[in-house]
């Protein structure tokens, strides 16, 4: 079994205190934002449940949430339109955004652990391969970017309900593939994805 907080609990017995992680979610679907999170847990303290935000439903990510909003030391959350991840690219937006919330971090961060993200910052960082699976503090930034991303879907489902975002937050799915052969593209549809592309061509 996976111990989550060994990752920093091994960097806090190298001296390191202030260790954050950071994920995103919304990398793969094809219509709304991209949302990205960097969390600073508190050492030597677990939150009960806390685990990858993809194993986890959406009751549970959302009671998770108000824990680590709470319980965190600080956290900084980033979202990024769909503009800016049309101009970037879907990586790149991600890349951008978890060096964003690094930078407006307050405490003295002095080490960074990335869901497998290569980052150009000051602090000593790791690359974790699945790393939201793998580290409290990956997870922790990883329930609030989705639980954050879902919120906003939901919203934006009012504004465009013929195509279902409440349901399925923007993915590519049956249903939505569906819709947007009915109904062509929205404003939050990503252009640069492959559906919404050839959507645009049958219009």
């Amino acid at each position: 079994m996976i111990d989550l907080y060994e990752y920093e609990n091994n960097l806090a017995a190298k001296g390191y205190q202030y260790i954050v992680g950071t994920d995103e979610a919304g990398r793969g679907p094809m219509a709304g934002p991209l949302v990205v999170a960097a969390c600073l847990l508190p050492i030597n303290h677990k939150i009960l449940g806390l685990n990858d935000s993809k194993k986890l439903s959406p009751k549970k990510r959302e009671a998770l949430y108000e824990i680590i909003v709470k319980e965190a030391r600080e956290y900084h959350i980033e979202i990024i339109d769909v503009g800016e991840v049309d101009r970037l690219n879907v990586y790149q937006a991600s890349k951008w955004g978890m060096e964003q919330c690094i930078n407006q971090f307050q405490l003295p961060i002095d080490y960074v652990l990335s869901d497998a993200m290569p980052l150009d910052i000051e602090p000593e960082y790791l690359a974790i391969i699945k790393g939201d699976a793998k580290s409290a503090s990956i997870a922790a930034a990883s329930i609030l970017a989705k639980v954050t991303r879902d919120r906003i879907m939901i919203d934006l489902d009012t504004s465009y309900p013929q195509y279902g975002f409440k349901k399925h937050k923007g993915y590519v799915t049956r249903q939505h593939l569906l819709a947007l052969n009915e109904y062509g593209i929205c404003p939050i549809h990503r252009r640069s994805f492959a559906p919404v592309i050839h959507a645009m061509r049958r219009k």
